[in-house]
């Protein structure tokens, strides 16, 4: 269990892709630098680890922070998110989530996934799975939309399925997409032929319990980082440009699919309800 006395070890969190390692890491180095204090990177189990003190900081998809945020007293507190490079992002800490298919695939347009098989990486992701149950509800499906869910664990699983033609698309975080194809040439064979979003992207959070003054620091590092040359390369491994602040109404958007797709009643795409003809 970590203390969060002066100079005490932090343990900072990942519960995201894989494929972003390097850039959490990078990110656990500067905020020892800056605090003067050990930071050990870990990749997390339970997003309760910020309740029982076993992680202070860490990176966690948008959905489960807007579950803890519901909590009393709150566990956790959003202090930056990135901002990816690239023109559809305008700026913004967003992501979007990439509907990908096999370069051989029929299918051209979300309407023809209609009895189609689908993977998506876990429920507790929004990119993948609440993303997805919102974009379906607003187009008026219902389930039993796809013939064959799979549940395939991570992102980077899922893209591997669709291209082994294992299933015939999925919902990618566009950030972890684009990660991924840039550095495994071997998965050019697919293409994306929709998307949902945009969503505000995955947030680097504080356990609330840290005092203001810690928190305040590692926000002012996040952000400062677009001024640092020495943080480009890194950042640049995850297509990020930099870092902006953001606060809990930022995850607002989050909230109003969930709301969505609970007044629907269709909050999981394990559902197997036949889809009417």
């Amino acid at each position: 269990m970590t203390a969060d006395g002066s100079g005490a070890p932090l343990r900072f969190a990942t519960f995201l892709a894989p494929n972003m390692l390097p850039v959490y890491r990078f990110l656990a180095e500067r905020i020892a630098r800056r605090l003067g204090r050990p930071v050990e990177l870990v990749v997390g189990v339970s997003f309760n680890q910020f309740e029982r003190g076993e992680v202070d900081l860490g990176v966690i998809c948008g959905l489960p922070y807007v579950w803890l945020a519901a909590r009393q007293p709150r566990p956790v507190e959003p202090l930056a998110a990135p901002v990816l490079v690239g023109d559809r992002y305008a700026g913004r800490p967003v992501y979007y989530s990439d509907v990908i298919v096999r370069r051989d695939s029929p299918i051209s347009c979300l309407e023809e996934l209609r009895g189609c098989s689908w993977a998506y990486n876990e429920p507790a992701s929004h990119s993948g799975h609440t993303a997805t149950l919102y974009a379906l509800v607003r187009m008026g499906a219902r389930p039993g939309f796809f013939a064959r869910v799979v549940e395939a664990g991570f992102h980077q699983q899922a893209i591997r399925l669709v291209h082994a033609g294992a299933v015939d698309a999925a919902a990618i975080d566009s950030q972890v997409l684009a990660v991924e194809l840039r550095d495994h040439p071997d998965l050019a064979g697919l293409r994306v032929v929709g998307a949902f979003g945009p969503s505000t992207i995955q947030p680097v959070v504080a356990a609330s319990r840290l005092p203001r003054e810690l928190k305040d620091q590692v926000r002012d590092l996040l952000v400062e980082l677009v001024e640092d040359p020495g943080a480009r390369t890194a950042l640049a491994h995850g297509l990020v440009d930099r870092f902006a602040p953001v606060d809990d109404g930022a995850f607002d958007d989050i909230r109003a699919m969930l709301a969505t797709i609970e007044a629907a009643g269709w909050t999981s795409l394990a559902q197997t309800a036949v889809y009417p003809t």
